[in-house]
């Protein structure tokens, strides 16, 4: 996640403990699902992380309601490594509800970790999330602790989607993501456009347009 207060992701987000069990390997283990893939570049709640391609892999584990997992994802000057975890269930009316952590780690000089309780109301087509979080000290890149919050909704139409987001508290800045995604020979394959706000434009601070692809494969 890169400093906001420089001007500036599942859908990003990234999305918390979704598990599937394979069960053509000989080595499976259950409920442990991964996850790789590229972008044409990084993007994480309508910040820039990168400004050229990024990999990225993953592990999640599923129990039940409960989920955990690790990511990371090439972020030019380091790795970013998440950690999270979740419970999450839903209602025989359809109404599903989570809540989580997440940990935002950081190799390089790329930024100080990220820290955040994450909570998830989704129904029908809707879903919402709601994160809160502090942003920590490092004295060596010049960052003060700070506190942030950030809440997105989405909405879903078969395999469109449309997300808007805005940043709250020590943070601020607002986008709007509008993505298709489709299966093709096996991979997840993307495409995606993204409208950011001038607080959240890395490159030129007055805000733009990005157009994005992405593909990767679940195992």
């Amino acid at each position: 996640m890169k400093k906001l207060f420089t001007a500036s992701l599942l859908l990003t987000a990234m999305t918390l403990g979704t598990a599937v069990s394979t069960t053509a390997s000989a080595i499976e283990i259950e409920g442990v699902s991964g996850n790789a893939g590229v972008v044409s570049q990084y993007f994480f709640r309508g910040i820039a992380q990168t400004a050229t391609a990024s990999a990225s892999g993953g592990f999640d584990y599923e129990n039940g309601n409960f989920s955990v997992g690790t990511w990371a994802a090439d972020v030019q000057d380091g790795l970013e490594i998440d950690f999270y975890g979740a419970y999450g269930f839903e209602t025989d009316g359809g109404l599903g509800l989570s809540a989580g952590f997440t940990s935002y780690q950081y190799t390089g000089d790329f930024d100080s970790a990220y820290n955040e309780v994450n909570l998830g109301l989704s129904y029908s087509f809707l879903s919402v999330s709601y994160n809160v979080g502090v942003h920590e000290e490092d004295d060596d890149l010049g960052i003060e602790e700070s506190d942030y919050d950030f809440l997105a909704v989405t909405a879903e139409y078969e395999s469109f989607y449309a997300t808007v987001g805005t940043w709250g508290q020590d943070f601020e800045g607002d986008y709007v993501e509008l993505g298709y995604g489709a299966e093709v020979a096996g991979f997840d394959v993307g495409v995606a456009v993204i409208i950011n706000s001038e607080e959240l434009d890395v490159e030129t601070g007055e805000g733009e347009e990005s157009l994005v692809f992405s593909i990767g494969k679940s195992f």
